[in-house]
Protein backbone atom coordinates (compact mmCIF):
# COMPACT_ATOMS: atom_id res chain seq x y z
CA UNK A 1 0.00 0.00 0.00
CA UNK A 2 1.03 3.61 -0.61
CA UNK A 3 -0.06 6.75 1.16
CA UNK A 4 -1.43 9.76 -0.71
CA UNK A 5 -2.52 13.02 0.88
CA UNK A 6 -5.39 14.43 -1.18
CA UNK A 7 -6.62 18.05 -0.93
CA UNK A 8 -10.24 18.63 -1.95
CA UNK A 9 -10.67 22.29 -2.94
CA UNK A 10 -14.35 22.96 -2.21
CA UNK A 11 -14.39 26.41 -3.76
CA UNK A 12 -16.69 29.22 -4.95
CA UNK A 13 -15.71 30.36 -8.47
CA UNK A 14 -17.38 33.21 -10.36
CA UNK A 15 -18.74 32.54 -13.82
CA UNK A 16 -16.69 34.29 -16.50
CA UNK A 17 -14.01 35.65 -14.13
CA UNK A 18 -11.24 33.42 -15.43
CA UNK A 19 -8.45 35.61 -14.09
CA UNK A 20 -9.79 35.69 -10.53
CA UNK A 21 -10.58 31.98 -10.61
CA UNK A 22 -7.00 31.26 -11.74
CA UNK A 23 -5.67 33.40 -8.89
CA UNK A 24 -7.81 31.42 -6.45
CA UNK A 25 -6.44 28.19 -7.86
CA UNK A 26 -2.90 29.31 -7.05
CA UNK A 27 -3.87 30.43 -3.55
CA UNK A 28 -5.64 27.19 -2.71
CA UNK A 29 -2.86 25.07 -4.26
CA UNK A 30 -0.27 26.89 -2.16
CA UNK A 31 -2.36 26.16 0.93
CA UNK A 32 -2.55 22.49 -0.05
CA UNK A 33 1.21 22.35 -0.58
CA UNK A 34 1.83 23.86 2.84
CA UNK A 35 -0.35 21.11 4.31
CA UNK A 36 1.72 18.43 2.59
CA UNK A 37 -0.73 17.37 -0.12
CA UNK A 38 0.35 15.11 -2.98
CA UNK A 39 -2.66 15.96 -5.18
CA UNK A 40 -5.16 18.84 -5.33
CA UNK A 41 -8.61 18.39 -6.89
CA UNK A 42 -10.71 21.41 -7.88
CA UNK A 43 -14.32 21.38 -9.04
CA UNK A 44 -15.99 20.95 -12.42
CA UNK A 45 -15.33 23.89 -14.80
CA UNK A 46 -13.65 25.77 -11.95
CA UNK A 47 -11.64 28.08 -14.23
CA UNK A 48 -14.73 29.30 -16.08
CA UNK A 49 -17.30 28.91 -13.32
CA UNK A 50 -20.41 26.76 -13.76
CA UNK A 51 -22.81 26.86 -15.49
CA UNK A 52 -21.63 29.19 -18.26
CA UNK A 53 -24.69 28.57 -20.44
CA UNK A 54 -24.48 30.23 -23.89
CA UNK A 55 -21.07 31.74 -23.18
CA UNK A 56 -19.74 28.37 -24.26
CA UNK A 57 -21.07 29.01 -27.77
CA UNK A 58 -18.61 31.92 -28.17
CA UNK A 59 -15.24 31.06 -29.67
CA UNK A 60 -13.64 33.88 -27.69
CA UNK A 61 -14.81 32.40 -24.38
CA UNK A 62 -13.59 28.88 -25.11
CA UNK A 63 -10.27 30.27 -26.38
CA UNK A 64 -9.89 32.20 -23.12
CA UNK A 65 -10.59 29.06 -21.08
CA UNK A 66 -7.96 27.03 -22.93
CA UNK A 67 -5.45 29.86 -22.77
CA UNK A 68 -6.00 30.41 -19.03
CA UNK A 69 -5.47 26.72 -18.36
CA UNK A 70 -2.03 26.79 -19.99
CA UNK A 71 -1.11 30.05 -18.27
CA UNK A 72 -2.05 28.81 -14.81
CA UNK A 73 0.03 25.66 -15.32
CA UNK A 74 3.07 27.85 -16.02
CA UNK A 75 2.30 30.09 -13.02
CA UNK A 76 2.18 27.06 -10.73
CA UNK A 77 5.69 26.07 -11.82
CA UNK A 78 7.01 29.63 -11.54
CA UNK A 79 5.70 29.89 -7.98
CA UNK A 80 7.34 26.63 -6.92
CA UNK A 81 4.16 24.54 -7.04
CA UNK A 82 4.81 22.67 -10.28
CA UNK A 83 5.57 19.33 -8.60
CA UNK A 84 2.12 19.21 -6.97
CA UNK A 85 -0.36 17.80 -9.53
CA UNK A 86 -3.61 19.76 -9.82
CA UNK A 87 -6.88 18.43 -11.27
CA UNK A 88 -9.09 21.28 -12.46
CA UNK A 89 -12.21 21.72 -14.59
CA UNK A 90 -12.44 24.10 -17.57
CA UNK A 91 -13.99 24.36 -21.06
CA UNK A 92 -12.15 22.83 -24.02
CA UNK A 93 -13.05 21.88 -27.59
CA UNK A 94 -12.59 18.69 -29.56
CA UNK A 95 -10.29 20.09 -32.24
CA UNK A 96 -12.37 18.26 -34.84
CA UNK A 97 -14.56 19.75 -37.53
CA UNK A 98 -18.14 20.11 -36.22
CA UNK A 99 -20.63 17.52 -37.41
CA UNK A 100 -24.36 17.91 -38.03
CA UNK A 101 -26.27 17.88 -34.77
CA UNK A 102 -23.31 19.00 -32.66
CA UNK A 103 -23.38 22.24 -30.70
CA UNK A 104 -21.45 25.14 -32.16
CA UNK A 105 -17.72 24.78 -31.56
CA UNK A 106 -17.95 21.16 -30.35
CA UNK A 107 -17.01 22.26 -26.83
CA UNK A 108 -16.12 19.93 -23.98
CA UNK A 109 -16.94 20.00 -20.27
CA UNK A 110 -13.33 19.18 -19.56
CA UNK A 111 -10.88 18.43 -16.77
CA UNK A 112 -7.10 18.60 -16.88
CA UNK A 113 -4.08 17.64 -14.83
CA UNK A 114 -1.47 20.39 -14.40
CA UNK A 115 2.05 19.22 -13.53
CA UNK A 116 5.52 20.76 -13.80
CA UNK A 117 4.25 23.71 -15.82
CA UNK A 118 2.40 21.61 -18.39
CA UNK A 119 -1.12 20.42 -19.10
CA UNK A 120 -0.26 16.72 -19.01
CA UNK A 121 -3.80 15.30 -19.23
CA UNK A 122 -7.01 16.54 -20.85
CA UNK A 123 -10.30 14.67 -20.57
CA UNK A 124 -14.03 15.46 -20.78
CA UNK A 125 -17.38 14.46 -19.34
CA UNK A 126 -18.88 11.45 -21.13
CA UNK A 127 -22.48 11.53 -19.84
CA UNK A 128 -24.11 14.89 -20.64
CA UNK A 129 -27.16 15.61 -18.44
CA UNK A 130 -30.18 16.93 -20.26
CA UNK A 131 -32.84 17.06 -17.56
CA UNK A 132 -33.96 19.43 -14.80
CA UNK A 133 -31.70 22.49 -14.83
CA UNK A 134 -29.18 20.93 -17.24
CA UNK A 135 -28.92 21.61 -20.99
CA UNK A 136 -25.57 20.04 -21.73
CA UNK A 137 -26.50 18.48 -25.07
CA UNK A 138 -27.00 22.08 -26.19
CA UNK A 139 -23.45 23.01 -25.26
CA UNK A 140 -21.06 20.06 -25.27
CA UNK A 141 -20.03 16.91 -27.07
CA UNK A 142 -19.26 13.83 -25.02
CA UNK A 143 -15.79 12.74 -24.05
CA UNK A 144 -14.54 9.24 -24.82
CA UNK A 145 -11.40 8.89 -22.67
CA UNK A 146 -10.61 7.72 -19.16
CA UNK A 147 -7.27 9.17 -18.06
CA UNK A 148 -5.31 7.28 -15.42
CA UNK A 149 -2.12 8.80 -14.09
CA UNK A 150 0.32 7.11 -11.76
CA UNK A 151 1.19 9.27 -8.77
CA UNK A 152 3.71 7.95 -6.23
CA UNK A 153 2.87 4.44 -7.39
CA UNK A 154 -0.92 4.81 -7.22
CA UNK A 155 -3.09 4.81 -10.35
CA UNK A 156 -5.54 7.72 -10.19
CA UNK A 157 -8.53 7.92 -12.57
CA UNK A 158 -10.62 11.01 -13.38
CA UNK A 159 -14.35 11.20 -14.15
CA UNK A 160 -16.50 14.36 -14.27
CA UNK A 161 -19.74 14.86 -12.29
CA UNK A 162 -22.55 13.21 -14.30
CA UNK A 163 -20.27 10.29 -15.16
CA UNK A 164 -20.70 9.28 -11.53
CA UNK A 165 -24.49 9.54 -11.64
CA UNK A 166 -25.08 7.40 -14.74
CA UNK A 167 -24.45 3.72 -15.37
CA UNK A 168 -21.72 2.86 -17.87
CA UNK A 169 -19.21 5.33 -19.24
CA UNK A 170 -15.81 6.05 -17.70
CA UNK A 171 -16.72 4.93 -14.18
CA UNK A 172 -17.62 1.47 -15.49
CA UNK A 173 -14.07 1.17 -16.84
CA UNK A 174 -12.29 2.21 -13.66
CA UNK A 175 -12.57 -1.22 -12.07
CA UNK A 176 -11.51 -3.00 -15.27
CA UNK A 177 -8.49 -0.72 -15.52
CA UNK A 178 -7.45 -1.41 -11.92
CA UNK A 179 -7.20 2.17 -10.67
CA UNK A 180 -6.54 2.66 -6.97
CA UNK A 181 -8.33 6.01 -6.69
CA UNK A 182 -11.11 7.75 -8.61
CA UNK A 183 -11.34 11.56 -8.34
CA UNK A 184 -14.53 13.27 -9.48
CA UNK A 185 -14.78 17.08 -9.94
CA UNK A 186 -18.42 18.18 -9.58
CA UNK A 187 -20.76 21.14 -9.88
CA UNK A 188 -23.82 19.48 -8.36
CA UNK A 189 -26.58 21.97 -7.44
CA UNK A 190 -28.31 21.91 -4.10
CA UNK A 191 -31.83 20.77 -3.51
CA UNK A 192 -33.20 19.88 -0.11
CA UNK A 193 -32.27 16.49 1.35
CA UNK A 194 -29.89 15.65 -1.49
CA UNK A 195 -26.79 14.92 0.63
CA UNK A 196 -27.82 11.39 1.60
CA UNK A 197 -28.38 10.58 -2.09
CA UNK A 198 -24.84 11.70 -2.88
CA UNK A 199 -23.25 9.63 -0.13
CA UNK A 200 -25.09 6.49 -1.21
CA UNK A 201 -24.08 7.14 -4.83
CA UNK A 202 -20.40 7.61 -3.95
CA UNK A 203 -20.41 4.47 -1.83
CA UNK A 204 -22.03 2.39 -4.59
CA UNK A 205 -19.67 3.62 -7.29
CA UNK A 206 -16.62 3.02 -5.08
CA UNK A 207 -17.71 -0.57 -4.50
CA UNK A 208 -18.37 -1.06 -8.21
CA UNK A 209 -14.95 0.33 -9.16
CA UNK A 210 -13.17 -1.44 -6.30
CA UNK A 211 -11.28 1.71 -5.31
CA UNK A 212 -11.46 4.75 -3.07
CA UNK A 213 -13.41 7.71 -4.41
CA UNK A 214 -12.94 11.46 -3.93
CA UNK A 215 -16.00 13.59 -4.74
CA UNK A 216 -15.26 17.35 -4.83
CA UNK A 217 -18.22 19.69 -5.19
CA UNK A 218 -18.57 23.42 -5.91
CA UNK A 219 -20.03 25.80 -3.35
CA UNK A 220 -21.74 29.16 -3.91
CA UNK A 221 -24.66 30.89 -5.60
CA UNK A 222 -25.03 31.33 -9.36
CA UNK A 223 -28.27 32.99 -10.46
CA UNK A 224 -30.99 30.45 -9.60
CA UNK A 225 -28.62 27.67 -8.59
CA UNK A 226 -26.99 27.16 -5.21
CA UNK A 227 -24.06 24.78 -4.79
CA UNK A 228 -23.68 23.36 -1.31
CA UNK A 229 -20.25 21.74 -1.33
CA UNK A 230 -20.70 18.60 0.79
CA UNK A 231 -17.55 17.03 -0.69
CA UNK A 232 -17.09 13.37 0.20
CA UNK A 233 -14.30 10.76 0.46
CA UNK A 234 -15.15 7.04 0.69
CA UNK A 235 -12.91 3.98 0.72
CA UNK A 236 -13.07 1.01 -1.66
CA UNK A 237 -15.73 -0.62 0.51
CA UNK A 238 -17.90 2.49 0.29
CA UNK A 239 -17.34 3.51 3.90
CA UNK A 240 -17.28 7.23 4.62
CA UNK A 241 -13.76 8.49 5.35
CA UNK A 242 -14.16 12.28 5.34
CA UNK A 243 -16.77 14.91 4.51
CA UNK A 244 -16.60 18.67 4.08
CA UNK A 245 -19.14 21.13 5.42
CA UNK A 246 -22.16 22.49 3.58
CA UNK A 247 -22.45 25.98 2.09
CA UNK A 248 -18.90 27.02 2.95
CA UNK A 249 -15.55 27.03 1.21
CA UNK A 250 -13.15 24.47 2.62
CA UNK A 251 -9.86 22.76 1.79
CA UNK A 252 -10.48 19.21 2.98
CA UNK A 253 -7.16 17.33 3.34
CA UNK A 254 -7.28 13.54 3.72
CA UNK A 255 -4.66 10.78 3.94
CA UNK A 256 -5.52 7.58 2.09
CA UNK A 257 -3.75 4.20 2.01
CA UNK A 258 -4.04 3.01 -1.60
CA UNK A 259 -2.77 0.02 -3.59
CA UNK A 260 0.47 0.33 -5.55
CA UNK A 261 -0.19 -0.32 -9.24
CA UNK A 262 1.68 -2.67 -11.53
CA UNK A 263 -0.55 -2.14 -14.59
CA UNK A 264 1.07 -1.57 -17.96
CA UNK A 265 1.03 1.90 -19.46
CA UNK A 266 -0.51 2.73 -22.84
CA UNK A 267 -3.98 3.34 -24.33
CA UNK A 268 -6.63 0.62 -24.30
CA UNK A 269 -10.24 0.81 -25.63
CA UNK A 270 -13.09 -0.60 -23.50
CA UNK A 271 -16.70 -1.29 -24.50
CA UNK A 272 -18.71 0.27 -21.67
CA UNK A 273 -22.09 -1.20 -22.60
CA UNK A 274 -23.87 2.05 -23.47
CA UNK A 275 -23.15 1.92 -27.18
CA UNK A 276 -19.81 3.68 -26.85
CA UNK A 277 -16.16 2.90 -26.33
CA UNK A 278 -13.96 4.47 -23.69
CA UNK A 279 -10.22 4.56 -24.23
CA UNK A 280 -8.02 4.35 -21.16
CA UNK A 281 -5.03 6.70 -21.36
CA UNK A 282 -2.22 5.96 -18.91
CA UNK A 283 0.52 8.32 -17.87
CA UNK A 284 3.25 7.98 -15.24
CA UNK A 285 4.01 11.07 -13.16
CA UNK A 286 5.91 9.27 -10.39
CA UNK A 287 6.35 5.58 -9.62
CA UNK A 288 7.89 5.44 -6.19
CA UNK A 289 5.60 5.60 -3.14
CA UNK A 290 6.27 8.38 -0.65
CA UNK A 291 7.61 7.70 2.81
CA UNK A 292 4.61 7.02 5.05
CA UNK A 293 3.82 9.58 7.73
CA UNK A 294 1.37 9.96 10.56
CA UNK A 295 -2.02 10.39 8.88
CA UNK A 296 -4.04 13.51 9.52
CA UNK A 297 -7.36 13.12 11.33
CA UNK A 298 -10.11 12.69 8.73
CA UNK A 299 -12.79 15.31 9.43
CA UNK A 300 -16.46 14.45 8.97
CA UNK A 301 -18.55 17.61 9.12
CA UNK A 302 -21.87 17.39 10.91
CA UNK A 303 -24.89 17.42 8.58
CA UNK A 304 -27.36 20.28 8.80
CA UNK A 305 -30.99 19.48 9.46
CA UNK A 306 -33.61 20.27 6.81
CA UNK A 307 -34.45 23.80 7.91
CA UNK A 308 -30.84 24.71 8.65
CA UNK A 309 -29.68 23.63 5.18
CA UNK A 310 -32.53 25.34 3.33
CA UNK A 311 -31.97 28.57 5.25
CA UNK A 312 -28.21 28.38 4.66
CA UNK A 313 -28.87 27.91 0.93
CA UNK A 314 -31.05 31.02 0.78
CA UNK A 315 -28.52 33.13 2.68
CA UNK A 316 -25.65 32.01 0.46
CA UNK A 317 -27.70 32.61 -2.69
CA UNK A 318 -28.49 36.21 -1.68
CA UNK A 319 -24.93 36.90 -0.51
CA UNK A 320 -23.38 35.71 -3.78
CA UNK A 321 -25.99 37.32 -6.05
CA UNK A 322 -25.34 40.66 -4.37
CA UNK A 323 -21.55 40.30 -4.34
CA UNK A 324 -21.02 38.75 -7.77
CA UNK A 325 -23.27 41.31 -9.46
CA UNK A 326 -21.61 44.26 -7.77
CA UNK A 327 -24.46 45.54 -5.56
CA UNK A 328 -23.66 47.32 -2.31
CA UNK A 329 -27.13 47.16 -0.77
CA UNK A 330 -30.65 45.74 -1.12
CA UNK A 331 -34.13 47.19 -0.66
CA UNK A 332 -37.53 45.59 -0.11
CA UNK A 333 -41.02 46.46 0.97
CA UNK A 334 -41.71 45.52 4.60
CA UNK A 335 -45.39 44.91 5.27
CA UNK A 336 -45.33 43.34 8.72
CA UNK A 337 -46.30 40.01 7.16
CA UNK A 338 -44.29 36.80 7.32
CA UNK A 339 -42.95 36.76 3.74
CA UNK A 340 -41.31 40.18 3.85
CA UNK A 341 -40.11 39.52 7.42
CA UNK A 342 -38.33 36.32 6.38
CA UNK A 343 -36.90 37.96 3.25
CA UNK A 344 -35.50 40.87 5.28
CA UNK A 345 -33.96 38.45 7.78
CA UNK A 346 -32.31 36.38 5.06
CA UNK A 347 -30.89 39.58 3.56
CA UNK A 348 -29.58 40.79 6.94
CA UNK A 349 -27.95 37.41 7.58
CA UNK A 350 -26.45 37.43 4.08
CA UNK A 351 -24.93 40.92 3.82
CA UNK A 352 -25.51 42.58 7.20
CA UNK A 353 -28.44 44.74 8.36
CA UNK A 354 -26.51 47.94 7.69
CA UNK A 355 -26.77 47.17 3.95
CA UNK A 356 -30.47 46.29 4.04
CA UNK A 357 -33.05 49.02 3.34
CA UNK A 358 -36.76 48.50 3.97
CA UNK A 359 -39.70 50.69 3.04
CA UNK A 360 -42.93 50.61 5.03
CA UNK A 361 -45.77 51.61 2.68
CA UNK A 362 -49.06 51.58 4.57
CA UNK A 363 -52.29 52.04 2.62
CA UNK A 364 -55.82 52.91 3.72
CA UNK A 365 -56.39 49.18 4.31
CA UNK A 366 -53.25 48.48 6.33
CA UNK A 367 -53.96 47.34 9.87
CA UNK A 368 -52.31 48.96 12.86
CA UNK A 369 -50.52 45.72 13.71
CA UNK A 370 -48.99 45.50 10.23
CA UNK A 371 -47.14 48.77 10.61
CA UNK A 372 -46.34 47.92 14.21
CA UNK A 373 -44.95 44.49 13.31
CA UNK A 374 -42.79 46.02 10.58
CA UNK A 375 -41.44 48.63 12.99
CA UNK A 376 -40.76 45.87 15.54
CA UNK A 377 -38.60 44.01 12.98
CA UNK A 378 -36.68 47.19 12.22
CA UNK A 379 -35.90 47.62 15.92
CA UNK A 380 -34.86 43.97 16.31
CA UNK A 381 -32.54 43.90 13.31
CA UNK A 382 -31.29 47.47 12.93
CA UNK A 383 -32.00 47.67 9.20
CA UNK A 384 -32.38 51.04 7.46
CA UNK A 385 -36.06 51.99 7.28
CA UNK A 386 -38.32 54.68 5.92
CA UNK A 387 -42.09 55.07 5.87
CA UNK A 388 -43.82 56.12 2.64
CA UNK A 389 -47.64 56.15 3.02
CA UNK A 390 -49.28 55.37 -0.32
CA UNK A 391 -52.90 56.40 0.27
CA UNK A 392 -52.51 59.85 -1.30
CA UNK A 393 -50.51 58.46 -4.22
CA UNK A 394 -53.22 55.88 -4.91
CA UNK A 395 -55.87 58.62 -4.64
CA UNK A 396 -53.99 60.68 -7.25
CA UNK A 397 -54.09 57.77 -9.68
CA UNK A 398 -57.77 57.11 -9.02
CA UNK A 399 -58.63 60.75 -9.75
CA UNK A 400 -57.27 60.34 -13.25
CA UNK A 401 -58.39 56.80 -14.08
CA UNK A 402 -61.41 54.81 -12.97
CA UNK A 403 -60.47 51.43 -11.51
CA UNK A 404 -62.51 49.01 -9.43
CA UNK A 405 -62.33 45.55 -7.94
CA UNK A 406 -59.13 43.64 -8.63
CA UNK A 407 -57.69 46.44 -10.78
CA UNK A 408 -58.03 48.88 -7.86
CA UNK A 409 -56.43 46.38 -5.47
CA UNK A 410 -53.53 45.80 -7.83
CA UNK A 411 -52.95 49.54 -8.19
CA UNK A 412 -51.76 49.61 -4.57
CA UNK A 413 -49.22 46.87 -5.25
CA UNK A 414 -48.03 48.65 -8.39
CA UNK A 415 -47.56 51.93 -6.53
CA UNK A 416 -45.41 50.08 -4.01
CA UNK A 417 -43.40 48.49 -6.79
CA UNK A 418 -42.89 51.87 -8.44
CA UNK A 419 -41.60 53.36 -5.17
CA UNK A 420 -39.12 50.52 -4.64
CA UNK A 421 -37.85 50.67 -8.21
CA UNK A 422 -37.51 54.46 -7.99
CA UNK A 423 -35.41 54.18 -4.82
CA UNK A 424 -33.39 51.44 -6.50
CA UNK A 425 -32.64 53.73 -9.44
CA UNK A 426 -31.76 56.61 -7.12
CA UNK A 427 -29.47 54.74 -4.74
CA UNK A 428 -28.35 51.62 -6.63
CA UNK A 429 -30.09 49.13 -4.31
CA UNK A 430 -30.99 45.65 -5.53
CA UNK A 431 -34.76 45.22 -5.12
CA UNK A 432 -35.70 41.95 -3.42
CA UNK A 433 -39.18 40.60 -4.07
CA UNK A 434 -40.93 38.79 -1.25
CA UNK A 435 -43.29 36.33 -2.98
CA UNK A 436 -43.24 32.64 -2.00
CA UNK A 437 -43.69 29.57 -4.19
CA UNK A 438 -47.33 29.02 -3.24
CA UNK A 439 -48.22 32.55 -4.39
CA UNK A 440 -46.23 32.22 -7.61
CA UNK A 441 -47.89 28.89 -8.35
CA UNK A 442 -51.42 30.21 -8.03
CA UNK A 443 -50.78 33.63 -9.56
CA UNK A 444 -51.29 35.52 -6.29
CA UNK A 445 -48.87 38.27 -7.17
CA UNK A 446 -49.31 41.53 -9.05
CA UNK A 447 -47.40 41.92 -12.28
CA UNK A 448 -45.25 45.09 -12.09
CA UNK A 449 -46.26 45.36 -8.43
CA UNK A 450 -44.97 42.98 -5.77
CA UNK A 451 -43.35 40.97 -8.59
CA UNK A 452 -41.11 43.91 -9.55
CA UNK A 453 -37.50 43.44 -8.52
CA UNK A 454 -34.12 41.94 -9.26
CA UNK A 455 -33.90 38.86 -7.05
CA UNK A 456 -36.50 36.70 -5.29
CA UNK A 457 -35.00 34.97 -2.21
CA UNK A 458 -38.04 32.86 -1.28
CA UNK A 459 -39.35 32.24 -4.79
CA UNK A 460 -38.93 28.45 -4.39
CA UNK A 461 -40.09 28.27 -0.75
CA UNK A 462 -43.69 27.07 -0.20
CA UNK A 463 -45.74 29.11 2.25
CA UNK A 464 -45.78 26.38 4.90
CA UNK A 465 -41.98 26.29 4.80
CA UNK A 466 -41.86 30.09 5.09
CA UNK A 467 -43.41 29.72 8.54
CA UNK A 468 -41.14 26.78 9.40
CA UNK A 469 -37.99 28.67 8.40
CA UNK A 470 -39.09 31.73 10.36
CA UNK A 471 -39.58 29.69 13.51
CA UNK A 472 -36.25 27.93 12.93
CA UNK A 473 -34.39 31.24 12.51
CA UNK A 474 -35.92 32.65 15.68
CA UNK A 475 -34.50 29.66 17.55
CA UNK A 476 -31.12 29.31 15.80
CA UNK A 477 -28.15 31.26 14.53
CA UNK A 478 -24.90 30.51 12.74
CA UNK A 479 -21.43 32.09 12.86
CA UNK A 480 -21.68 32.85 9.14
CA UNK A 481 -24.78 35.02 9.60
CA UNK A 482 -24.10 38.76 9.53
CA UNK A 483 -27.08 39.55 11.77
CA UNK A 484 -26.50 39.30 15.50
CA UNK A 485 -30.02 39.41 16.94
CA UNK A 486 -32.05 37.02 19.04
CA UNK A 487 -35.46 36.19 17.63
CA UNK A 488 -35.14 38.62 14.70
CA UNK A 489 -38.69 38.01 13.41
CA UNK A 490 -41.62 39.39 15.44
CA UNK A 491 -43.79 36.60 16.80
CA UNK A 492 -46.94 38.33 15.60
CA UNK A 493 -45.67 38.24 12.00
CA UNK A 494 -45.43 34.46 12.34
CA UNK A 495 -48.71 33.76 14.12
CA UNK A 496 -51.18 36.18 12.52
CA UNK A 497 -53.42 35.14 9.64
CA UNK A 498 -51.86 36.08 6.28
CA UNK A 499 -53.42 38.85 4.21
CA UNK A 500 -52.40 41.05 1.29
CA UNK A 501 -54.44 43.88 2.90
CA UNK A 502 -55.62 45.25 -0.44
CA UNK A 503 -59.28 45.53 0.65
CA UNK A 504 -61.10 45.71 3.99
CA UNK A 505 -60.86 42.51 6.06
CA UNK A 506 -59.06 40.58 3.29
CA UNK A 507 -57.60 37.16 4.16
CA UNK A 508 -55.67 34.74 1.94
CA UNK A 509 -58.18 32.00 2.82
CA UNK A 510 -60.94 34.05 1.16
CA UNK A 511 -59.79 32.64 -2.17
CA UNK A 512 -57.28 29.90 -1.33
CA UNK A 513 -57.55 26.72 0.73
CA UNK A 514 -55.47 26.46 3.92
CA UNK A 515 -51.80 26.53 2.94
CA UNK A 516 -51.06 23.07 4.33
CA UNK A 517 -53.70 21.68 1.96
CA UNK A 518 -52.61 23.89 -0.95
CA UNK A 519 -48.91 23.12 -0.63
CA UNK A 520 -49.45 19.36 -0.68
CA UNK A 521 -51.48 19.70 -3.87
CA UNK A 522 -48.94 22.05 -5.46
CA UNK A 523 -46.11 19.66 -4.60
CA UNK A 524 -47.88 16.84 -6.45
CA UNK A 525 -48.88 18.98 -9.44
CA UNK A 526 -45.81 21.19 -9.89
CA UNK A 527 -42.93 19.09 -8.62
CA UNK A 528 -44.21 15.57 -9.34
CA UNK A 529 -46.06 16.49 -12.57
CA UNK A 530 -49.17 14.49 -11.64
CA UNK A 531 -52.18 15.00 -13.91
CA UNK A 532 -55.66 15.69 -12.58
CA UNK A 533 -56.74 12.04 -12.41
CA UNK A 534 -53.54 11.12 -10.61
CA UNK A 535 -54.05 14.00 -8.16
CA UNK A 536 -57.55 12.79 -7.33
CA UNK A 537 -56.27 9.22 -6.97
CA UNK A 538 -53.66 10.57 -4.55
CA UNK A 539 -56.47 11.79 -2.29
CA UNK A 540 -56.91 15.44 -3.29
CA UNK A 541 -60.41 16.89 -3.49
CA UNK A 542 -61.62 16.85 -7.14
CA UNK A 543 -63.16 20.34 -7.00
CA UNK A 544 -60.00 21.78 -5.45
CA UNK A 545 -57.83 19.98 -8.02
CA UNK A 546 -59.75 21.59 -10.89
CA UNK A 547 -59.58 25.07 -9.33
CA UNK A 548 -55.90 25.01 -8.40
CA UNK A 549 -54.80 23.51 -11.73
CA UNK A 550 -56.61 26.34 -13.50
CA UNK A 551 -54.90 28.95 -11.32
CA UNK A 552 -51.46 27.43 -11.84
CA UNK A 553 -51.81 27.08 -15.59
CA UNK A 554 -53.17 30.59 -16.14
CA UNK A 555 -50.32 32.16 -14.15
CA UNK A 556 -47.51 30.88 -16.38
CA UNK A 557 -47.12 34.26 -18.09
CA UNK A 558 -46.60 35.94 -14.71
CA UNK A 559 -43.92 33.48 -13.64
CA UNK A 560 -41.97 34.09 -16.84
CA UNK A 561 -41.66 37.75 -15.82
CA UNK A 562 -40.71 37.09 -12.20
CA UNK A 563 -37.12 37.71 -11.03
CA UNK A 564 -34.70 34.81 -10.58
CA UNK A 565 -34.49 33.21 -7.17
CA UNK A 566 -32.61 30.33 -5.55
CA UNK A 567 -33.71 26.78 -6.30
CA UNK A 568 -34.15 24.69 -3.15
CA UNK A 569 -36.78 22.12 -4.24
CA UNK A 570 -36.49 19.33 -6.82
CA UNK A 571 -38.42 21.46 -9.35
CA UNK A 572 -38.43 25.25 -9.24
CA UNK A 573 -40.24 27.82 -11.36
CA UNK A 574 -37.49 28.73 -13.79
CA UNK A 575 -34.80 26.44 -15.20
CA UNK A 576 -36.56 23.28 -14.01
CA UNK A 577 -40.13 23.79 -15.21
CA UNK A 578 -40.64 24.97 -18.77
CA UNK A 579 -44.23 25.07 -19.94
CA UNK A 580 -45.71 27.02 -22.87
CA UNK A 581 -47.54 30.21 -22.02
CA UNK A 582 -49.80 29.82 -25.04
CA UNK A 583 -51.40 26.40 -24.67
CA UNK A 584 -54.93 25.00 -24.95
CA UNK A 585 -54.08 21.82 -23.07
CA UNK A 586 -56.27 21.51 -20.01
CA UNK A 587 -56.26 18.80 -17.38
CA UNK A 588 -59.72 17.31 -16.85
CA UNK A 589 -61.07 15.75 -13.65
CA UNK A 590 -63.46 13.41 -15.43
Amino acid sequence: MAQLRIALAQTNPTVGDLSANADRLLTWTRDAAERGAHLVVFTEMFLTGYPVEDLVLRTSFVDASIRTLGEVAVRLREEGLGDLPVVVGYVDRTGLAPRAGQPKGASLDAAAVLYQGEVVIRTAKHHLPNYGVFDEYRYFVRGDRLPIFRLHGVDVAIAVCEDLWQEGGPVAVVGQAGAGLLVVPNASPYEKEKDDVRLELCARRAREAGCALVYVNQVGGQDELVFDGDSIVVDAAGELVARAGQFREELLVVDLDLPVSTAETGAFPHDVGDGSTITVDRLVLSSEPVEPREPLPAPVAERLDLHAEVYAALVLAVRDYVAKNGFQSVILGLSGGIDSALTATIASDAIGPERVHVVLMPSRYSSDHSLGDAEDLVRRQGVNAQVVPIADIVDAFEKEISLSGLAAENLQARVRGMILMGLSNEHGHLVLTTGNKSELATGYSTLYGDSAGGFAPIKDVPKTMVWELSRWRNAHGDPSFRLDAERPIPENSITKEPSAELRPGQRDTDSLPPYEVLDRLLDDYVEKDLGSQELIAAGHDPELVARIIRLVDLAEYKRRQYPPGPKITPKNFGRDRRLPITSRWRETTT
